[in-house]
């Protein structure tokens, strides 16, 4: 189901008219909703996933919602963890065109006590969040320099990347190094007109993400959460709002920032998921159990 209206958007209707974005992880969660976002305000929106089918439906969804804005949405499969897959993927959306913008969304992430973790498990997140989102950039950057285009990218980090990530490793480590990334590129390609930002949103609750960070837990956004100093999850417009103003031409001045959209709780108490310093093995059996559980839900729609 769509999430927005145009009075959910803090911009002009048309402002994203003549971009042509592409969003990865786009079929679902904070993907999605920046996609519809960019779609209502006029853009060419590319969303790519493993799940070829749906990105497809979350394509048409947005089209049959949002169609008549004048932007278009297309859904394009695509494992990022393939760097020939990334490859194939941008020649297809480059032949509509060079794109003005790419959204370093794709990612993956459990909790788990860092003892616990197997090669595979570790493998499962830094091949997408680091790996995959790295040759995303790679490719379309080869491109933007060699056509001496403008582009903006956004890649969607975590406030871990400024204190750590206890039982999170592999994200809080991938997502460090996209930081780096960020900053790294902003310097070396900002004078050739391509720049880097990144978004480190706090709780976004979203259905999937949710099961394996937080198992049992809301994912309303008013749900109150005292570790926040606004006393709330962030609420879905918020993200998207701030992805349309780092992706817009009119932001070009912005490069090289990591902006927190958290509601302060970084800064209150580092965020995260050091609370779970005090579980115990039944605890830690228990959220084995639902993140199992969530991975065989999501492993059986996959096949219908």
């Amino acid at each position: 189901m769509a999430e927005f209206a145009m009075s959910d958007l803090m911009f002009r209707e048309g402002l994203m008219k003549g971009q042509r974005i592409l969003i990865t992880g786009g079929g679902t969660g904070l993907g999605k909703v920046m996609a519809e976002a960019c779609l209502m305000l006029g853009a060419e929106v590319y969303i790519c996933g493993r799940r070829g089918g749906v990105v497809e439906d979350t394509a048409k969804e947005l089209m049959d919602a949002h169609g008549a804005a004048g932007g278009k949405c297309v859904g394009v499969a695509c494992d990022i963890r393939v760097p020939e897959a990334i490859h194939d993927m941008l020649d297809q959306v480059w032949a509509g065109g060079a794109l003005t913008g790419l959204v370093n969304n794709a990612a993956g992430n459990f909790i788990s006590r860092t003892e616990d973790l197997s090669p595979r498990g570790f493998d499962a997140i830094a091949n997408i969040v680091f790996r995959g989102s790295f040759f995303v950039t790679l490719d379309a950057g080869k491109r933007w320099l060699a056509e001496g285009k403008h582009a903006s990218v956004v890649s969607i980090l975590t406030t871990w990347v400024w204190h750590g990530g206890p039982f999170t490793v592999p994200s809080a480590m991938s997502k460090a190094g996209l930081n780096v990334m960020t900053q790294s590129l902003a310097v070396e390609w900002g004078n050739r007109g391509v720049r880097f930002n990144a978004i480190a949103p706090g709780p976004f609750p979203t259905e999937g993400a949710w099961a394996r960070l937080n198992p049992g837990g809301s994912t309303r956004p008013e749900a109150h959460d005292p570790t926040i100093p606004l006393g709330r999850n962030g609420d879905m417009r918020e993200l998207a709002n701030l992805a349309v103003y780092l992706l817009h031409p009119l932001s070009a001045y912005v490069n090289g920032q990591t902006i927190a959209i958290d509601g302060g709780s970084h800064l209150q108490g580092g965020g995260g998921y050091s609370r779970l310093s005090s579980w115990g093995d039944a605890e830690w059996e228990q959220a084995r159990n639902a993140i199992k559980s969530a991975n065989e839900k999501d492993r059986a729609q996959r096949t219908v």
